[in-house]
Protein backbone atom coordinates (compact mmCIF):
# COMPACT_ATOMS: atom_id res chain seq x y z
CA UNK A 1 0.00 0.00 0.00
CA UNK A 2 1.19 3.52 -0.73
CA UNK A 3 2.04 6.23 2.25
CA UNK A 4 0.28 8.80 -0.02
CA UNK A 5 -1.51 9.59 -3.45
CA UNK A 6 -0.51 12.33 -5.24
CA UNK A 7 -1.72 14.12 -8.88
CA UNK A 8 0.84 14.94 -11.64
CA UNK A 9 -0.11 18.17 -13.41
CA UNK A 10 1.59 19.52 -16.81
CA UNK A 11 3.55 16.23 -16.47
CA UNK A 12 5.60 16.22 -19.30
CA UNK A 13 7.29 12.91 -19.25
CA UNK A 14 6.44 11.77 -15.89
CA UNK A 15 10.11 12.69 -13.93
CA UNK A 16 7.98 14.09 -11.43
CA UNK A 17 5.94 11.08 -10.78
CA UNK A 18 9.25 9.22 -10.56
CA UNK A 19 10.66 11.22 -7.77
CA UNK A 20 7.44 10.62 -5.62
CA UNK A 21 7.00 6.90 -6.49
CA UNK A 22 10.48 6.38 -5.25
CA UNK A 23 9.52 8.06 -1.96
CA UNK A 24 6.12 5.89 -1.67
CA UNK A 25 3.51 7.76 -3.38
CA UNK A 26 0.87 6.76 -5.50
CA UNK A 27 -0.01 8.69 -8.69
CA UNK A 28 -3.59 8.67 -8.75
CA UNK A 29 -4.64 11.55 -11.66
CA UNK A 30 -2.20 12.30 -14.33
CA UNK A 31 -2.99 15.75 -16.87
CA UNK A 32 -0.49 16.82 -19.60
CA UNK A 33 -1.51 18.57 -22.99
CA UNK A 34 1.06 17.92 -25.35
CA UNK A 35 0.47 14.43 -27.19
CA UNK A 36 3.53 13.62 -28.09
CA UNK A 37 4.64 13.93 -24.29
CA UNK A 38 1.49 11.88 -23.64
CA UNK A 39 3.19 9.13 -26.10
CA UNK A 40 6.24 8.93 -23.92
CA UNK A 41 4.36 9.29 -20.67
CA UNK A 42 2.04 6.23 -21.71
CA UNK A 43 4.83 4.17 -23.13
CA UNK A 44 6.49 4.16 -19.35
CA UNK A 45 3.82 4.25 -16.93
CA UNK A 46 0.76 3.34 -19.21
CA UNK A 47 -1.44 2.59 -16.23
CA UNK A 48 -4.15 5.36 -16.08
CA UNK A 49 -5.79 7.97 -18.18
CA UNK A 50 -3.90 11.29 -19.19
CA UNK A 51 -6.24 13.91 -19.17
CA UNK A 52 -5.38 16.77 -21.83
CA UNK A 53 -5.80 20.84 -21.34
CA UNK A 54 -5.44 21.23 -17.59
CA UNK A 55 -8.21 24.72 -17.84
CA UNK A 56 -10.98 22.70 -19.61
CA UNK A 57 -11.25 20.02 -16.36
CA UNK A 58 -13.43 20.67 -13.22
CA UNK A 59 -11.84 20.65 -10.02
CA UNK A 60 -14.66 18.02 -9.37
CA UNK A 61 -12.89 15.55 -11.96
CA UNK A 62 -9.83 15.83 -9.83
CA UNK A 63 -9.91 13.01 -7.37
CA UNK A 64 -9.05 13.64 -3.77
CA UNK A 65 -4.73 13.30 -3.23
CA UNK A 66 -2.40 14.03 -0.57
CA UNK A 67 0.07 15.93 -2.57
CA UNK A 68 -0.54 18.12 -5.79
CA UNK A 69 2.65 17.95 -8.00
CA UNK A 70 3.39 20.43 -10.90
CA UNK A 71 5.96 21.56 -13.21
CA UNK A 72 4.27 24.19 -14.63
CA UNK A 73 5.09 25.91 -17.68
CA UNK A 74 8.09 27.83 -17.38
CA UNK A 75 8.86 29.67 -20.98
CA UNK A 76 7.07 32.60 -20.05
CA UNK A 77 9.09 32.94 -17.06
CA UNK A 78 12.31 31.73 -18.36
CA UNK A 79 15.42 34.29 -19.12
CA UNK A 80 15.00 32.40 -23.07
CA UNK A 81 11.51 32.46 -22.94
CA UNK A 82 10.96 36.30 -22.04
CA UNK A 83 13.68 37.40 -24.41
CA UNK A 84 12.06 35.65 -27.14
CA UNK A 85 8.63 36.96 -26.52
CA UNK A 86 10.40 40.38 -25.98
CA UNK A 87 11.91 40.33 -29.17
CA UNK A 88 8.46 39.00 -30.68
CA UNK A 89 6.94 41.90 -29.27
CA UNK A 90 4.14 39.30 -27.15
CA UNK A 91 3.43 39.29 -23.58
CA UNK A 92 5.22 37.20 -21.24
CA UNK A 93 4.64 35.88 -17.45
CA UNK A 94 1.23 36.55 -16.22
CA UNK A 95 0.48 38.52 -18.73
CA UNK A 96 0.91 35.30 -21.15
CA UNK A 97 -2.61 33.99 -21.76
CA UNK A 98 -1.63 30.71 -23.40
CA UNK A 99 1.20 29.98 -20.30
CA UNK A 100 2.02 32.23 -17.72
CA UNK A 101 -1.71 32.56 -16.19
CA UNK A 102 -1.43 28.23 -15.61
CA UNK A 103 -0.21 28.84 -12.35
CA UNK A 104 -4.03 29.88 -11.34
CA UNK A 105 -4.81 26.72 -12.67
CA UNK A 106 -2.47 24.88 -9.65
CA UNK A 107 -4.37 27.42 -7.10
CA UNK A 108 -7.48 26.41 -8.51
CA UNK A 109 -7.53 22.82 -7.92
CA UNK A 110 -5.84 23.60 -4.27
CA UNK A 111 -8.56 25.65 -3.56
CA UNK A 112 -10.70 23.18 -4.12
CA UNK A 113 -8.96 19.78 -2.93
CA UNK A 114 -7.30 21.23 -0.02
CA UNK A 115 -4.56 18.33 -0.27
CA UNK A 116 -1.66 18.25 2.41
CA UNK A 117 0.61 19.18 0.74
CA UNK A 118 2.57 20.13 -2.46
CA UNK A 119 5.36 20.67 -4.72
CA UNK A 120 5.51 23.05 -7.73
CA UNK A 121 9.30 23.24 -9.92
CA UNK A 122 10.15 26.36 -12.42
CA UNK A 123 12.86 28.22 -13.66
CA UNK A 124 14.99 29.68 -11.32
CA UNK A 125 14.71 32.95 -13.24
CA UNK A 126 10.47 33.23 -12.05
CA UNK A 127 12.22 34.97 -8.60
CA UNK A 128 13.40 37.30 -10.78
CA UNK A 129 10.82 37.86 -12.96
CA UNK A 130 9.27 41.26 -13.86
CA UNK A 131 11.19 42.70 -10.92
CA UNK A 132 9.87 39.90 -8.46
CA UNK A 133 6.47 40.91 -8.68
CA UNK A 134 5.52 37.53 -10.46
CA UNK A 135 6.88 35.53 -7.76
CA UNK A 136 5.36 37.36 -5.25
CA UNK A 137 1.85 37.36 -6.63
CA UNK A 138 2.52 33.47 -6.42
CA UNK A 139 3.64 33.39 -2.77
CA UNK A 140 0.47 36.00 -2.13
CA UNK A 141 -1.98 33.29 -3.34
CA UNK A 142 -0.34 30.53 -1.75
CA UNK A 143 0.15 31.84 1.58
CA UNK A 144 -2.17 34.53 2.42
CA UNK A 145 -5.31 33.31 0.12
CA UNK A 146 -5.04 29.43 0.03
CA UNK A 147 -3.30 29.32 3.81
CA UNK A 148 -0.45 27.18 2.98
CA UNK A 149 2.99 26.93 4.75
CA UNK A 150 5.42 27.76 2.07
CA UNK A 151 9.30 27.33 1.47
CA UNK A 152 11.40 28.12 -1.40
CA UNK A 153 14.73 27.22 -2.30
CA UNK A 154 16.66 26.96 -6.15
CA UNK A 155 18.47 23.87 -6.14
CA UNK A 156 21.07 22.50 -8.51
CA UNK A 157 21.19 18.91 -10.16
CA UNK A 158 24.82 19.36 -10.41
CA UNK A 159 25.35 16.87 -7.26
CA UNK A 160 23.28 14.13 -9.04
CA UNK A 161 23.86 14.27 -12.38
CA UNK A 162 26.92 15.83 -14.60
CA UNK A 163 24.96 18.84 -15.59
CA UNK A 164 24.70 22.48 -14.28
CA UNK A 165 20.62 22.91 -14.19
CA UNK A 166 19.34 25.44 -11.70
CA UNK A 167 15.83 25.28 -11.14
CA UNK A 168 13.11 27.00 -8.16
CA UNK A 169 11.25 24.65 -5.96
CA UNK A 170 8.08 25.87 -3.48
CA UNK A 171 6.69 23.47 -1.42
CA UNK A 172 4.01 23.68 0.83
CA UNK A 173 1.52 22.51 3.79
CA UNK A 174 -1.81 22.84 4.51
CA UNK A 175 -0.70 22.43 8.50
CA UNK A 176 2.45 23.73 10.23
CA UNK A 177 4.65 21.03 9.83
CA UNK A 178 8.28 22.60 10.02
CA UNK A 179 9.09 21.38 6.95
CA UNK A 180 11.71 23.52 4.84
CA UNK A 181 13.28 22.81 1.49
CA UNK A 182 16.54 24.70 2.98
CA UNK A 183 16.85 21.47 5.25
CA UNK A 184 16.96 19.02 2.44
CA UNK A 185 20.40 17.89 2.32
CA UNK A 186 21.92 17.18 -0.61
CA UNK A 187 25.86 15.58 -1.60
CA UNK A 188 28.15 18.26 -2.56
CA UNK A 189 27.82 19.55 -6.00
CA UNK A 190 31.56 19.14 -6.51
CA UNK A 191 31.41 15.64 -6.09
CA UNK A 192 28.72 15.01 -8.67
CA UNK A 193 29.25 12.45 -11.34
CA UNK A 194 31.08 13.82 -14.55
CA UNK A 195 29.86 13.12 -18.16
CA UNK A 196 31.53 9.77 -18.60
CA UNK A 197 28.52 8.18 -16.28
CA UNK A 198 26.26 9.38 -19.34
CA UNK A 199 27.83 9.10 -22.43
CA UNK A 200 27.62 5.61 -24.81
CA UNK A 201 31.49 4.05 -24.28
CA UNK A 202 31.78 2.60 -27.80
CA UNK A 203 33.89 -0.18 -27.22
CA UNK A 204 31.45 -3.25 -27.08
CA UNK A 205 30.52 -2.74 -23.32
CA UNK A 206 26.40 -1.82 -23.73
CA UNK A 207 24.51 -3.31 -26.77
CA UNK A 208 23.60 -1.57 -29.41
CA UNK A 209 20.82 0.51 -29.44
CA UNK A 210 19.97 1.70 -32.89
CA UNK A 211 19.21 4.55 -33.94
CA UNK A 212 21.59 6.10 -31.64
CA UNK A 213 24.30 3.46 -31.46
CA UNK A 214 25.31 0.90 -34.29
CA UNK A 215 27.17 -1.94 -34.94
CA UNK A 216 29.41 -4.56 -33.21
CA UNK A 217 31.48 -1.76 -30.58
CA UNK A 218 27.92 0.66 -30.25
CA UNK A 219 29.34 3.36 -31.59
CA UNK A 220 27.30 6.56 -31.77
CA UNK A 221 25.52 6.91 -35.22
CA UNK A 222 27.05 9.13 -37.46
CA UNK A 223 24.06 11.13 -38.00
CA UNK A 224 24.71 13.15 -34.39
CA UNK A 225 27.93 14.42 -35.49
CA UNK A 226 27.37 17.89 -36.30
CA UNK A 227 27.85 19.01 -40.33
CA UNK A 228 31.12 20.74 -41.34
CA UNK A 229 28.93 24.24 -42.09
CA UNK A 230 27.33 23.49 -38.84
CA UNK A 231 30.19 23.39 -37.00
CA UNK A 232 31.91 26.45 -38.73
CA UNK A 233 29.20 28.49 -38.50
CA UNK A 234 28.84 27.80 -34.55
CA UNK A 235 32.56 28.83 -34.31
CA UNK A 236 31.89 31.84 -36.28
CA UNK A 237 28.94 32.67 -33.87
CA UNK A 238 30.46 32.28 -31.03
CA UNK A 239 33.57 34.03 -32.03
CA UNK A 240 31.43 37.20 -33.00
CA UNK A 241 29.97 37.35 -29.63
CA UNK A 242 32.93 37.20 -28.19
CA UNK A 243 34.67 39.98 -29.89
CA UNK A 244 31.39 41.82 -28.26
CA UNK A 245 32.17 40.64 -24.92
CA UNK A 246 29.23 38.53 -25.14
CA UNK A 247 29.12 35.14 -22.93
CA UNK A 248 26.97 33.56 -25.97
CA UNK A 249 28.15 30.39 -27.86
CA UNK A 250 28.59 26.58 -27.69
CA UNK A 251 29.34 24.65 -24.69
CA UNK A 252 32.13 21.63 -26.03
CA UNK A 253 32.71 19.16 -23.12
CA UNK A 254 34.09 15.51 -22.70
CA UNK A 255 34.30 12.93 -20.19
CA UNK A 256 35.42 14.61 -17.43
CA UNK A 257 32.76 17.59 -17.35
CA UNK A 258 29.93 18.86 -16.08
CA UNK A 259 27.34 19.90 -19.39
CA UNK A 260 25.52 23.05 -19.45
CA UNK A 261 21.87 23.30 -18.99
CA UNK A 262 20.03 21.11 -21.52
CA UNK A 263 17.11 22.76 -22.87
CA UNK A 264 13.88 22.12 -24.86
CA UNK A 265 16.03 23.85 -27.55
CA UNK A 266 18.96 21.38 -28.02
CA UNK A 267 17.20 19.90 -31.64
CA UNK A 268 17.95 23.10 -33.07
CA UNK A 269 21.80 22.81 -32.97
CA UNK A 270 22.44 21.01 -29.78
CA UNK A 271 25.29 23.85 -29.32
CA UNK A 272 24.82 23.94 -25.42
CA UNK A 273 26.32 21.09 -25.12
CA UNK A 274 28.59 19.19 -27.50
CA UNK A 275 30.87 16.46 -27.22
CA UNK A 276 34.43 16.61 -28.65
CA UNK A 277 35.31 13.32 -31.27
CA UNK A 278 39.06 14.00 -32.02
CA UNK A 279 40.45 16.79 -33.96
CA UNK A 280 36.75 16.21 -36.20
CA UNK A 281 33.32 18.05 -35.25
CA UNK A 282 31.36 17.21 -32.18
CA UNK A 283 28.80 15.53 -32.03
CA UNK A 284 24.71 16.01 -30.33
CA UNK A 285 23.99 13.75 -27.28
CA UNK A 286 22.03 10.89 -28.30
CA UNK A 287 18.44 11.13 -27.21
CA UNK A 288 19.73 7.92 -25.05
CA UNK A 289 22.66 10.21 -22.95
CA UNK A 290 19.94 12.80 -22.66
CA UNK A 291 17.57 9.95 -20.70
CA UNK A 292 20.59 9.68 -18.69
CA UNK A 293 21.55 13.26 -18.38
CA UNK A 294 18.50 13.78 -16.79
CA UNK A 295 18.39 10.99 -14.68
CA UNK A 296 15.34 9.01 -16.02
CA UNK A 297 17.90 6.08 -16.77
CA UNK A 298 19.52 5.11 -14.05
CA UNK A 299 21.31 1.88 -12.46
CA UNK A 300 18.52 -0.78 -11.12
CA UNK A 301 16.05 0.64 -13.42
CA UNK A 302 14.58 -0.42 -16.49
CA UNK A 303 16.05 1.76 -19.62
CA UNK A 304 13.37 4.90 -20.12
CA UNK A 305 11.57 3.86 -23.41
CA UNK A 306 11.62 6.44 -25.85
CA UNK A 307 8.63 6.17 -28.96
CA UNK A 308 9.13 9.56 -30.06
CA UNK A 309 11.27 11.13 -32.76
CA UNK A 310 14.56 12.65 -31.93
CA UNK A 311 13.52 16.40 -32.27
CA UNK A 312 10.58 15.48 -29.69
CA UNK A 313 12.87 13.65 -27.49
CA UNK A 314 15.13 16.43 -27.07
CA UNK A 315 12.57 18.83 -26.41
CA UNK A 316 10.88 16.53 -23.50
CA UNK A 317 13.95 15.71 -21.75
CA UNK A 318 14.85 19.39 -22.27
CA UNK A 319 11.77 20.35 -20.51
CA UNK A 320 11.70 17.81 -17.88
CA UNK A 321 12.99 17.70 -14.46
CA UNK A 322 15.82 15.86 -13.37
CA UNK A 323 14.50 12.94 -11.43
CA UNK A 324 17.44 11.83 -8.93
CA UNK A 325 16.43 15.75 -7.34
CA UNK A 326 12.88 15.44 -7.76
CA UNK A 327 13.25 12.28 -5.86
CA UNK A 328 15.71 13.24 -2.90
CA UNK A 329 12.88 16.32 -2.29
CA UNK A 330 10.09 14.33 -2.58
CA UNK A 331 12.17 11.57 0.58
CA UNK A 332 12.26 14.75 2.48
CA UNK A 333 8.36 15.78 2.21
CA UNK A 334 7.43 11.70 2.63
CA UNK A 335 7.61 11.56 6.57
CA UNK A 336 5.87 15.36 6.59
CA UNK A 337 3.19 13.90 4.17
CA UNK A 338 3.03 10.56 6.47
CA UNK A 339 2.51 12.84 9.30
CA UNK A 340 0.12 15.28 8.10
CA UNK A 341 -2.03 12.60 7.46
CA UNK A 342 -1.77 11.65 11.36
CA UNK A 343 -0.34 8.18 10.15
CA UNK A 344 3.08 8.60 12.41
CA UNK A 345 4.63 10.41 15.38
CA UNK A 346 6.44 13.46 15.04
CA UNK A 347 8.52 13.02 11.48
CA UNK A 348 12.39 12.51 12.07
CA UNK A 349 13.85 12.79 8.51
CA UNK A 350 17.28 11.64 7.36
CA UNK A 351 19.35 13.32 5.20
CA UNK A 352 19.23 12.97 1.61
CA UNK A 353 22.92 11.52 0.17
CA UNK A 354 22.61 9.29 -2.97
CA UNK A 355 24.09 9.89 -6.31
CA UNK A 356 22.76 8.62 -9.43
CA UNK A 357 26.20 7.81 -10.26
CA UNK A 358 28.96 6.18 -8.72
Amino acid sequence: MADFRFIDLFAGIGGMRIGFEEAGGECVYTSEWDAKAQSTYRANFGDHDIAGDITRIAADDIPAHDVLVAGFPCQPFSIAGVSKKNALGRPHGFLCETQGTLFFEIARIIAHRRPPAFLLENVKNLRSHDGGNTFRVIRHTLESQLGYSVSVRVMDAQAFVPQHRERIFIAGFRDPTGFDLEGVTLPPADDGPRLRAILHPEDGSESAEPPYTEGPLAMVAGKYTLTPHLWEYLQAYAEKHRAKGNGFGFGLVGPDDTARTLSARYYKDGSEILVRRGEGAPRRLTPRECARLMGFDAPGREPFVIPVSDTNAYRQFGNAVVVPLIAAIAKAMAPYIVHSLGRTAEPAPTPITDKLFV
